[in-house]
Order: structure tokens, then C-alpha cells, then sequence
């Protein structure tokens, strides 16, 4: 980024970050499995980033293929190294969903979910937690008038916020919470952090949308780039307190705001670690990613052939080295950043360091960051 050197600590630490992506790149162990159960959801959320796809047209995955996945891969992997992720859509929404969550315990693989928590009642806690649950993300994005606003569900924030007491305080999980920010809830994000507080919440993520489905049409969902850097000034302040652990989500490379606003240096290991199984049986990285960037179909291939000897766009990425990433200083450490921030014709959608650059040229400190009750 222009005038901003990253200094000699954090290079360094970007090098040793860059050494174990390049060997991980070369190993590809699988470690993380997304499968999108279903795209069915019980609200209609204005930032939803499926490609906006009919749920009434594609049925939910029955989760005896699925368990064939699965035990595909147990004959490669050691089922208790790779962590299945119960996505969506909203998977709470199926009516098999404690039996698809015993099937993928019963094989030995750990799994967790990632919930709006509209359906998850007391009851369904604990057929979740006895079938298995290791860990649950609950999405809030704001306070109550902000989360409805972008949620566009009256019990939404009520129900969020239920589920959030019950698993605050339950040593059994790993949890955190993710919140989307945007327009409506950006000046009230030193409340939400004090109300999460309230409850207890150890861990919270932050992340901005990024202009794909719904998300690319409304203005409203989109930060500027003075608002991107008072995000990253707030996250970073907030960790300083250390009063509870707060992280950016993976929206690509952050010249010098890396190692001050996650727990790890960026990198892309969609491909690399990730992969996913689409509701229509695509073969897939990170749900986030373009359907033009599948890699197979388990009606058709074998899953852990598709994972061994394909997914080369997203192991090697110097295709990506066009355009803004053309003559990046930046490209050793990024790499053409993550690869949901590609559109089907592989462009480059949003970089956060040339928004940056948008705000700032020497990138004093924010004068935007959300103001603090502190």
C-alpha cells in the first residue's frame, strides 16, 4: 500500500506465513469439510450471497450421499482430522437434521454448524450436542434494530440472542459469534461489543459482505473506504482491551493491518484445506466460491480423486496475476487474494488494499473509527 511499510516484525512474520502456505499448497491435507445440507432458509436476508438461487427448486442433499462422502474419505484421512461444517442455506431447517448430524458422528468426523438461530430452541441444543456438536457459530449483525433491518425477520434478534445465552456459557463448545458489517450497524458496533460482553461471549468475528448475490446491489450493505479502515482500527483497539477476542473475518490481505486484526497471517486455503459438497453434489472449496470454480460431482467422480489431482486454480494462483494484482507490491504476501473474491470470469472483485488506498494515501489513523463508549 502507498507510503505504508509493513515493518521488519510483521514481514518477517508474512514470510514464515507465505513458507507454510507454500507447503501446505504442495501437501493439500483436506482438514475442513463445508457441506451445504440444504439452500433452504427461514429468512430472506438483504446481503445473502447464494447467487440468489430458488431454494423451492433444489432440494436438500439426502444425507445418505453425503455419508458416502464421508466414507470415501475415511479411507484416505483419519476421520478425527477433518472438521465437517453444517451449512446452508439454514440448516436447522431440515427435519433430518439431528440424524444427519448422528451419521457424520457415528464415522468418527467432528462437526460443528453455522446457524442464524431462529430454530434452535433448548430441545434442539441438546439432540444437537448429544448426536456430536463440537461447535456452533451464531450470526448477529447488530443490535435489535440493525439485525432485523438486515435479517427482515421479527423474531430474528430475539432468537439470536436466545441461542447466544445458551451457548455462552456451555463449556461442552467451541463458539463464536460473526457479524456482517454495513451501513446500519457500523456506528453501533462499540454497543453490540459491550452487549455481547454482557452475555458473556468470549469470541467474536467481523467480517464486511462482499458484493456478490443480494450483497452486490445494495449500496447500504457496502462500507466505505474510510469505514473499512475504522473497522479494522475498532478490531484492533478491541483486541488491545482484551476484553473479548475480536477477528476479521478472511476478506483478503490487509498490508499493514496483518497480524493486528487476526490470530494468523492472510491466506487463501480454499482448495488447500477446504473443501465443500454443494447441495447438488458439486465438489467444491469454500461455499463463498463462484460455481464456476467447481471441481467435480460426487454423482460422478470420486471425492478424494477430485481432491488429490484437481482443484489446480485454487494450489496455484499466478492466473490470478493480472490487473490490479498485475504489479502489486503486495503479491508475494497475497497472492491474488481469497478466491470467493473472484467472479465466475476470475476478475478480481473487491481488494481491500486499493479501497484503502481510496481513503487514505499515507494512511494516517481513522478519524471514522465507531466511536467508543470506553
Amino acid at each position: 500500500m502507498k507510503g505504508e511499510k509493513l515493518g521488519i516484525r510483521r514481514t518477517v512474520a508474512l514470510e514464515a506465513s507465505r513458507l507454510l502456505n507454500k507447503s501446505l499448497r504442495q501437501e493439500h491435507p483436506l482438514r475442513q469439510l463445508f457441506w451445504e445440507s440444504t439452500v433452504r432458509c427461514n429468512i430472506h436476508c438483504r446481503h445473502c450471497g447464494s447467487d440468489c438461487r430458488q431454494a423451492a427448486l433444489t432440494p436438500d442433499m439426502p444425507r445418505e450421499d453425503f455419508f458416502r462422502v464421508l466414507d470415501n474419505i475415511a479411507q484416505k484421512r483419519n476421520p478425527g482430522e477433518v472438521f465437517v461444517i453444517l451449512g446452508g442455506g439454514e440448516p436447522l431447517v431440515r427435519e433430518d437434521i439431528v440424524e444427519c448430524a448422528q451419521g457424520i458422528s457415528s464415522r468418527g468426523f467432528p462437526w460443528g454448524m453455522v446457524t442464524n438461530g431462529l430454530l434452535l430452541t433448548p430441545e434442539m441444543l441438546r439432540k444437537l450436542k448429544h448426536a456430536g456438536l463440537c461447535s456452533i457459530t451464531i450470526s448477529l449483525d447488530g443490535l435489535e434494530e440493525q439485525h432485523t433491518w438486515l435479517r427482515r425477520h421479527p423474531d430474528c434478534f430475539r432468537m439470536a440472542s436466545q441461542a447466544i445465552d445458551m451457548i455462552a456459557h456451555d463449556p461442552s463448545l467451541v463458539y463464536d459469534v460473526m457479524t456482517c458489517v454495513h451501513q446500519h450497524n457500523y456506528n453501533t458496533l462499540p454497543q453490540l461489543r459491550d452487549y455481547l460482553i454482557g452475555k458473556g461471549v468470549a469470541d467474536w468475528r467481523l467480517t464486511t459482505i462482499f458484493p456478490v448475490g443480494r450483497g452486490a446491489q445494495d449500496k447500504d450493505l457496502q462500507l466505505t473506504a474510510e469505514q473499512l479502515r475504522g473497522l479494522l482500527d475498532f478490531i484492533r483497539q478491541t483486541r488491545k482491551e482484551g476484553n473479548i477476542h475480536t477477528s476479521y473475518g478472511c476478506e483478503g490481505f490487509l498490508g499493514p493491518y496483518e497480524g493486528d486484526v487476526r490470530d494468523w497471517m492472510f491466506r487463501c486455503t480454499a482448495g488447500i484445506t477446504v473443501a465443500s459438497v454443494l447441495v447438488d453434489g458439486s465438489i467444491s472449496a469454500c461455499t463463498s466460491i463462484r460455481h464456476n470454480y467447481q471441481q467435480g460431482n460426487i454423482y460422478k467422480d470420486n471425492f478424494m480423486q477430485v481432491w488429490e489431482q484437481r482443484f489446480l486454480p485454487h494450489r496455484n494462483h499466478n492466473w490470478m496475476k493480472t490487473d490490479l494484482c498485475k504489479d502489486c507490491r503486495y503479491w508475494r504476501y497475497c497472492e491474488g487474494g481469497g478466491m470467493h473474491l473472484r467472479d465466475n470470469n476470475g476478475k478480481l472483485l473487491l481488494c481491500n488494499l486499493k479501497k484503502m488506498e481510496e481513503a487514505h494515501t499515507s494512511l494516517p489513523p481513522s478519524n471514522e473509527t465507531p466511536n467508543s463508549n470506553r
